[in-house]
């Protein structure tokens, strides 16, 4: 089977908080798991794309995240920075089983 077809159960939905973000340690780099106030969960690489920060220390709103360092605002849906800014940092496909939250990390 290859790697890309494999869910992790990384935690439960109530481990992220609204409108908040919880992150997975990574060694190729940390995952930001992040919740909407809608209860969607999203996963992004844990960088802005414009100078590194953590995104996961951001500002959620909506299905964005604001960076903290610089207020780049970044897609959550799709890692892309938003107008005008240029950019974009590594989404993860998520999915939702009830309360488990799986990311497919490959």
């Amino acid at each position: 089977m290859p790697t890309s077809s494999i869910w992790t159960h990384v935690c439960s939905v109530s481990d992220i908080p609204r409108l908040g973000s919880r992150v997975v340690k990574r060694d190729d780099g940390d995952v930001a798991l992040f919740r909407t106030a809608n209860d969607e969960v999203f996963a992004l690489h844990d960088r802005c794309p414009h100078k590194g920060g953590a995104l996961s220390q951001g500002i959620v709103h909506g299905n964005t995240v604001t960076c903290p360092l610089h207020s780049w605002n970044i897609s959550l849906e799709t890692g892309d920075a938003c107008a005008p800014d240029e950019g974009c940092t590594l989404r993860f496909a998520v999915k939702v089983d009830g309360e488990a939250v799986f990311v497919r990390f490959a």
